[in-house]
């Protein structure tokens, strides 16, 4: 019996990724999800008309794979893979109310693309730390894919990497379906910390629109950026990786160019003017490049990588200085 028959996995997160992940995985004939929502009112409504009121309200969430639950530890209670996809800021609270036992000897896979605030690590490293699980039992989810693409089924492609090749392997068959083909890879912090900084790029892509600039200024930021992001990953893992392949690249060409890019949006309300709270208001989503910025610049002051487009989106964020300001300093810069 293959081992995809009768697994159960535990989702923690009530936005339109989990619900997306949810829908992949409820491809698959015969397994379990069990399903941790903050908001009591989705829950009931999910329980009672089988959708997410908050979040792709189309998908259909099937009654006979998807159960929901009100506490974390219920969710994740005999649960072979945990599959966290909250926003990083929110990891912490979410998973308050487990300690170690709760997690031991499940594979935990991150759909996180963003780093625990204040403490500037990986979603992966702070699991594994608080709740003692092996690195080989860690994995992230990454590559381009939107949720929003996801409910409507159009073809996506998804990177699993993990430092075990079994755990990636594993979990590349559970997400692989009629609509998302997903492949295993071996380069764990790479393909995470890549992500996180593909947020930032998209975020600064966002704020030159915002301000005028077209579409040939944001290919040139984008082709500076894998610049910046090979020579910051490469900094803290040096390991030969390739960038240009979908876990990477396609992953930051999508949020940096795409209409569903909540990081974009953000950046665009940033450069037309906004402050960031009434930015965030007005969003109701995370944009996890707003965190994200400043976890990368913290964690670069004892690297001293040169991270220019980083740099100068901290400089608008967090030092409130003019967009335009910030962003004529970085034409200067770029080539």
């Amino acid at each position: 019996m293959s081992f995809l028959n009768n697994t159960k996995i535990a989702v923690i997160g009530g936005g339109s990724w989990a619900t997306a992940l949810i829908k992949i995985l409820c491809e698959q004939p015969h397994i379990q999800i069990r399903w941790w929502l903050r908001n009591a009112q989705d829950i009931a409504h999910i329980r009672k008309f089988h959708h997410n009121p908050s979040y792709l309200s189309d998908v259909y969430l099937s009654p006979k794979k998807v159960k929901v639950f009100e506490k974390t530890r219920e969710a994740v209670k005999g649960a072979d893979f945990v599959i966290l996809a909250v926003p990083a800021a929110f990891v912490q609270e979410s998973l308050h109310d487990l300690n170690e036992s709760h997690l031991k000897g499940k594979r935990i896979v991150s759909a996180i693309k963003g780093m625990i605030p204040e403490e500037n690590i990986l979603v992966t490293d702070w699991v594994s730390e608080k709740f003692k699980v092996p690195l080989k039992d860690m994995a992230v989810i990454a590559g381009p894919c939107h949720a929003e693409e996801v409910a409507l089924e159009k073809q996506s492609y998804l990177t699993i990497a993990s430092t075990d090749a079994v755990c990636a392997e594993d979990f590349s068959k559970l997400m692989t379906c009629r609509f998302v083909t997903a492949h295993p890879l071996a380069d764990l912090y790479g393909v995470e910390y890549a992500a996180v900084m593909k947020n930032i790029i998209a975020l600064a892509c966002g704020i030159t629109h915002g301000l005028g600039n077209g579409d040939n200024f944001q290919a040139v930021m984008v082709s500076n950026a894998m610049q910046e992001i090979r020579q910051f990953v490469t900094a803290l893992d040096p390991r030969e990786r390739e960038l240009s392949t979908s876990a990477y690249l396609g992953d930051l060409l999508v949020t940096a160019y795409s209409q569903f890019s909540r990081n974009r949006l953000f950046g665009n309300m940033i450069g037309r003017g906004y402050r960031v709270k009434a930015a965030q208001l007005e969003m109701k989503m995370i944009a996890e490049g707003y965190y994200a910025t400043k976890s990368i610049y913290e964690l670069n002051k004892t690297l001293h990588v040169e991270l220019p487009i980083t740099s100068s989106v901290y400089k608008i964020l967090y030092e409130e200085i003019s967009p335009s300001v910030v962003i004529e300093e970085l034409k200067k810069v770029l080539t």
